[in-house]
């Protein structure tokens, strides 16, 4: 099989019980490519009734799919696995083509994804729950994990490949049924996965895909049959999904936005964290909630390191992510360009140096795209706006303290907890950060503080809601619930 990888495409289906389905509601859009401007598609919205059936196929197809043998549950996820796999510089290409980023940022998004269905092949091990014999006088405790039913994610524009591989893999498994309603804004590439899932084996209502937009989101989460729910995107969005879910009864992770810091000691080495500064702020275009974009500089350093994140920003090359040459992609909207363009004029206002300004940006040949080249602020206070609001674009902000502590509490002021990085070579200034920053992923000279698949992916305060989050064995606790078994047999000799 080869994917279908040269736009313009047919209309985005949905994915019902093992079929090929167009959605029945009134409204949708068209995808649109970001670096050309160019109608790629169109995506139609799915009306409650789509919904409903699809529901009662996940429940039907539960029914059969929770007393499969778990060994047999995790073969689909092998042939996946491989699919993915031999077609993921054909996947990568689609992403580029509908989000903007870089074929090389594209495919490692692909690998990160496929990183989430290995480790979730291990779960017969991990579902394994645990057994004390003799818990009380002839006694025995065994704890079963069992599966719940059917489950939903709505995932995001900026990893549209990764992310639901987050929670597809892993649902499935453990004896779910699993719906996926993607972003609207690039939903190709789900598409293209759901055709490799298609020939992967999996029964027919196990995994199923439906698009749409926020009718659909709340037909999902309002659906009685629907056990629970996971979502990836911005705070606003992550605390009405959480509030809803858990107002009908749901088991719900929302995972929000982020406003992430790099710290720098005057012992880190300046040109490597400088470089890795860069790649984190400006990779993906910044549209990435792992985005380091508030960079807290020991002033003693504070000019010196400046120097070196100039020279690396100047270095990137904006253009059409096809483009090997490509370091910074195109956003995803003209919307979004232009919000991005507010939020740098708000950071003019209000005082920041403005070190490099990537408004002027052009791009041959791509006149139509949206297009913003790397910028970067010097002298920002931590009340600014550019410093406490998600930006979602490449941008970053320079600011200097006097000391180590100053620079854990500057980070810890901030209403998100999702990362942060920190650049140093004392043993003793990475023991600090590492018990005193409010964060749920923390890196030490790492720019991205991105968690392997057999870790779970953290997040605190602003950036999450919900208990239990993406990846790993917090995975297996979401989708299962644990019974006990007790048992006494009185005339047992043991």
């Amino acid at each position: 099989m080869s994917l279908n990888i040269t736009p313009p495409w047919d209309d985005v289906s949905n994915y019902v019980d093992g079929r090929w389905r167009e959605p029945s509601g009134p409204d949708g859009q068209d995808v649109v490519d970001p670096a050309t401007g160019k109608v790629i598609s169109h995506v139609g919205f799915s009306s409650e009734s789509d919904v409903d059936e699809a529901v009662r196929a996940g429940q039907e197809a539960f029914e059969t799919w929770q007393s499969t043998p778990v060994e047999e549950r995790i073969q689909p996820l092998f042939e996946l696995k491989q699919l993915l796999e031999a077609h993921q510089e054909e996947l990568a290409e689609v992403l580029v083509r509908e989000h903007g980023k870089t074929l090389a940022e594209a495919n490692g998004e692909l690998r990160r994804g496929i990183e989430n269905v290995e480790v979730a092949c291990g779960i017969p091990s991990m579902m394994q729950a645990g057994h004390l014999p003799n818990a009380a006088p002839d006694i025995d405790e065994t704890a079963v994990r069992k599966p719940l039913g059917v489950f939903t994610a709505i995932t995001p524009f900026n990893f549209p490949a990764m992310i639901p591989l987050w929670f597809l893999p892993y649902a499935v498994a453990t004896g779910n049924a699993f719906i996926l309603k993607p972003s609207e804004q690039d939903p190709v590439v789900t598409e293209r996965l759901f055709e490799l899932i298609d020939q992967a084996g999996f029964p027919d209502g196990v995994v199923q895909l439906v698009h749409g937009s926020v009718d659909t989101v709340n037909a999902l989460l309002d659906h009685e049959d629907v056990a629970g729910a996971s979502f990836v995107g911005s705070t606003p969005v992550a605390r009405k999904v959480y509030e809803r879910a858990a107002k009908h009864g749901k088991r719900v992770q929302a995972q929000g936005g982020a406003k992430n810091h790099i710290i720098v000691t005057e012992s880190a080495d300046l040109d490597f964290a400088a470089r890795k500064t860069v790649s984190s702020g400006f990779a993906c275009g910044g549209e990435r909630c792992l985005a380091n974009d508030v960079v807290v500089v020991e002033e003693s350093v504070y000019d010196e390191f400046t120097e070196h994140v100039l020279e690396s920003a100047r270095e990137q090359t904006v253009g059409n992510g096809l483009d090997e040459s490509t370091d910074i992609g195109a956003l995803i909207t003209p919307e979004h360009e232009a919000r991005v363009r507010e939020l740098i004029a708000t950071g003019v206002k209000e005082g920041a140096e403005l070190l490099l300004d990537g408004r002027d940006v052009s791009v041959e040949g791509y006149e139509d795209g949206n297009f913003l080249g790397p910028t970067v602020f010097g002298d920002v206070d931590p009340d600014m706006t550019i410093a406490r609001e998600e930006i979602f674009g490449p941008v970053i902000g320079l600011l200097s303290v006097a000391d180590l502590d100053e620079a854990i509490e500057t980070l810890n002021r901030s209403d998100f907890g999702n990362a942060a990085s920190l650049f140093t070579s004392s043993g003793a200034d990475a023991r600090a950060v590492r018990h005193r920053a409010d964060v749920g992923n923390l890196g030490v000279n790492a720019g991205t503080a991105a968690p392997m698949a057999f870790f779970h992916f953290g997040g605190r305060k602003e950036s999450f809601f919900g208990d239990l989050h993406a990846q790993g064995e917090d995975m297996i606790h979401f989708y299962t619930d644990k019974t006990i078994y007790i048992e006494r047999w009185p005339n047992s000799q043991a």
